[in-house]
């Protein structure tokens, strides 16, 4: 199943839902269910990517990123 951390650079996804122990956290930013993400920026070798979800950019590490599940092929 792809998370919010495969998303490659310039790639959008959605969101499927978001688990483990920031999935609270996580809904607060906008990462609820059918939001679209872009990934923006991936900052190289510390693990820290940018996403654009709901008008606001957000950056996470790429752990907390994992905890975030993406739609299996484009959202209708």
């Amino acid at each position: 199943m792809k998370n919010l951390a495969d998303l490659c650079l310039g790639e959008t996804g959605w969101v499927r839902n978001a688990a483990g122990g920031l999935s609270q956290r996580l809904r607060d930013l906008g990462f609820t269910r059918g939001a679209g993400v872009e990934c923006l920026l991936a900052a190289p070798g510390c693990g820290m990517r940018a996403y654009r979800v709901r008008g606001a950019v957000i950056a996470l590490r790429q752990r907390d990123a994992r905890q975030v599940i993406m739609e299996d092929g484009r959202h209708e």
